[in-house]
């Protein structure tokens, strides 16, 4: 991905998307490398609870807490495309992303309309 992007309006806090087109997440946070005086790059995307503890304060480290405090890292490159929504090239399991979702999944899936 060589397009230039406002990191923070087009990825952060942006919905993950895995390669079936499954939510699996969110961009919580970007690990961002550079020595100073040399050009900060995107290397990877940050989801999960553990990332809510460092960037959300008092209620993070709560929601972190209750979560489970896991951290996913999915490396930039391998990202898809960029749209409303981050796309990734593999599935969600392949990035052990989408854990907190199945174990919701059978307390709600009771609900009407909580399959779309």
């Amino acid at each position: 991905m060589s397009e230039e992007l406002d990191i923070g309006l087009g990825v952060l806090d942006h919905q993950l998307l895995d390669s079936e087109g499954r939510r699996c997440g969110n961009v919580d946070d970007l690990a961002i490398e550079g020595d100073p005086g040399e050009t900060a790059e995107v290397v990877a995307i940050l989801s999960g609870p553990g990332v809510w503890r460092a960037r959300a304060g008092f209620l993070g480290r709560i929601a972190a807490s209750i979560g489970g405090g896991g951290r996913v890292r999915v490396p930039w490159d391998e990202v898809a495309g960029i749209e409303s929504h981050v796309r990734l090239k593999k599935k969600a399991g392949d990035y052990r992303l989408g854990r907190g979702d199945d174990r919701a999944r059978r307390w709600i899936e009771w609900i009407p309309g909580s399959d779309r």
